[in-house]
């Protein structure tokens, strides 16, 4: 686990930003000024993009006229190649000075992050084709998953703390934490880079909020009164980390950072998880596993399905051969007071 005070790297405390934990740059020469001013700037134009499936942008892409770039959303939303004049230069600028922009061999231009909109907030994120190893996701899924916060958490009070965990780019906590002034998120995932962008979302959203990289959730120090999580839940053969779900037909990861979870809810707090579960013959994995491993007492629990067919391309492939559809679903544990 990696946790350094402000202090001790030498940054300044500014407005919403706890002087705790360390911020996570996107390379070696990034600083998140130019990140922050960038979607300041996209706000300031009313800028609105909504990220679908990766099929779905693949589509939307490969059309004859949409080969290059014509203004902002298809920079920054759709991962277009651009010439620099497409956009103003005040915007080009700014990726400049965040390292976000990637040269070309062909003379065009590539944004190195997507920003995408989720109830009303900005949020930073990989570009498009989300390939690399550490890249930091946000689609479909997480517009499902702030729904099922909103829809399920109870109201929390002033000084309650939230963690997200496997946070990627931020979207759970930092809606959750904002529709609860006054409380504190803790961001917590494996990828630096993730963990960088998120820390930008957070503090461009204005809630008060702390960065831990770990691999483990027993990593991260603390109790909480909500704990979220959005767990890779895909059988991948290239074992990403923001897409592989391990064994049980993907679905251990989900498995697992639940049950750790439980461990870290103070009396009265509640886990919500949001994942999707390969159903084969009929029978949800992940539920059977709850209902055998769940504790019998001092705990309420509810547990459905939000979509029943998400990602059915994946049926395609090898791993899901035996898979009849990919349902998405929620899950709720409250512990008693």
């Amino acid at each position: 686990m990696l946790e350094q005070t402000q202090q001790q790297s030498g940054m300044r405390s500014r407005g919403n930003l706890l002087p705790v934990e360390k911020r996570f740059c996107w390379d070696e020469k990034s600083s998140p000024e130019p990140f922050l001013r960038l979607l300041d700037a996209l706000r300031q134009l009313n800028y609105q993009f909504v990220t679908p499936t990766p099929a779905t942008h693949e589509r939307v892409v490969s059309r004859p006229n949409r080969k290059q770039a014509r203004d902002v959303r298809d920079v920054l939303g759709w991962s277009l190649p651009f010439s620099p004049e497409v956009i103003p230069p005040y915007l080009l600028q700014l990726l400049y000075d965040a390292g976000g922009i990637l040269d070309r061999d062909d003379g065009l231009l590539n944004a190195a992050v997507r920003v995408s909109t989720v109830r009303g907030h900005l949020f930073l994120h990989s570009k498009y084709p989300t390939n690399d190893v550490d890249s930091v996701f946000l689609g479909p899924d997480s517009f499902r998953f702030a729904q099922l916060i909103m829809a399920r958490s109870d109201p929390l009070r002033v000084g309650d703390s939230i963690l997200d965990y496997g946070a990627g780019a931020g979207v759970g906590g930092i809606i959750a934490a904002a529709a609860n002034p006054g409380t504190t998120v803790t961001l917590a995932d494996v990828n630096p880079k993730a963990l960088f962008l998120a820390s930008i979302n957070a503090e461009f959203a204005k809630v008060s909020f702390r960065v831990v990289q770990a691999n483990d959730i027993d990593e991260v120090s603390g109790e909480y009164d909500l704990i979220l999580a959005n767990p890779p839940y895909m059988m991948d053969s290239e074992r990403r980390v923001y897409r592989d779900g391990g064994d049980l037909y993907g679905t251990q990861l989900s498995l697992d950072w639940s049950l750790a979870g439980l461990r870290k809810l103070r009396p009265g707090g509640a886990l919500i998880l949001y994942t999707g579960v390969p159903i084969v013959d009929g029978r949800d994995p992940l539920l059977d596993q709850f209902r055998a491993r769940l504790p019998a007492s001092g705990w309420q629990w509810d547990y459905g399905e939000l979509e029943p067919d998400v990602f059915g391309e994946e049926l395609a492939q090898p791993a899901y051969s035996n898979v009849e559809r990919i349902a998405a679903v929620g899950f709720k544990i409250k512990r008693a007071p």
